[in-house]
């Protein structure tokens, strides 16, 4: 796990046109990478993923659990980011059997989740286009799926040589704003459709992004947010999941009399269940 934030900044513009949000992710991204092992293929399309559920959350669901996940046409393996109001942000490389990394090609699909305060799931589900980036599935998905017409870029880039930048930007235009300033926006977002570019840049953070892409144009922003690779599991979690399995399960696995270690998929922390703590389970069931 890290303490390193990073930072989402929140705009729109004073017209009433676009709602503008921005978000560097190196240290979120990096450090979940780190924690899947994943390699360089799966590693920018894991990341993009990461930072894409993080924009997607900000934008239309900020106090709500978004997972998003990228699937290959293959239907083998899948690419998980789970994104929480607190700011933590976490995911998973699922390889499948014999698979050696997980590749999103044409055909594959983007689905993105939101766990309702009911407990309910609202989701939809798209396929990536030609060009199979996270960037484009994203478009795909708000327009299609959520009808509000959106311009994203997400991407990673190295900087000088070592370490990789993360980050990205989502312009949408609101209900009733005018054709002329989408025209103008859409002439203008020409120049920021490749994500790496702008991470290369040696002004890159939030702020200097969000003034480019409304360079002359008159905005307010609404407010900034951090997010970091942070794990939410924990003993009740483990136990509480546990409770939900059958009583013939459970006895199973109190059949040795020793205790359960079970790691968590996120973060590798291992935990230690007792057989006492089983038993329990068990009777109640």
């Amino acid at each position: 796990m890290t303490d390193q934030t990073d930072k989402v900044l929140r705009a729109m513009t004073n017209d009433g046109a676009f709602r503008v949000v921005v978000v560097e992710s190196t240290a979120t991204v990096r450090a979940a990478n780190e924690a899947q092992q994943a390699d360089d293929t799966e590693a920018a399309a894991f990341g993009d993923l990461l930072t894409a559920t993080v924009l997607f959350r900000e934008t239309m669901s900020p106090q709500l659990r978004v997972q998003g996940i990228a699937k290959p046409a293959s239907g083998l393996g899948q690419l998980v980011a789970d994104s929480h109001p607190s700011g933590d942000v976490r995911g998973l490389v699922q390889r499948g059997k014999g698979q050696s990394r997980v590749q999103i090609t044409q055909g594959s699909t983007l689905r993105m989740l939101r766990s309702l305060q009911d407990g309910s799931i609202n989701q939809g589900i798209v396929a990536f286009g030609e060009k199979a980036t996270i960037s484009e599935g994203l478009m795909i998905y708000m327009q299609k799926s959520e009808q509000i017409v959106t311009m994203a870029a997400v991407g990673s880039a190295p900087v000088e040589g070592k370490s990789r930048c993360s980050g990205g930007y989502l312009v949408q235009l609101l209900p009733g704003a005018p054709r002329g300033p989408l025209m103008v926006m859409t002439e203008r977002l020409k120049d920021f459709q490749n994500a790496e570019t702008l991470l290369c840049d040696q002004n890159f953070n939030p702020r200097w992004l969000l003034q480019e892409l409304l360079y002359q144009m008159e905005y307010t922003e609404l407010g900034e947010s951090e997010i970091r690779f942070h794990c939410w599991c924990d003993d009740l979690r483990v136990v509480a999941s546990l409770a939900t399995l059958p009583r013939a399960d459970l006895e199973e696995l109190l059949t040795a009399n020793e205790s359960l270690e079970i790691e968590c998929d996120y973060c590798h922390k291992e935990y230690v269940i007792a057989p006492s703590i089983l038993r329990g389970l068990a009777d109640s069931n």
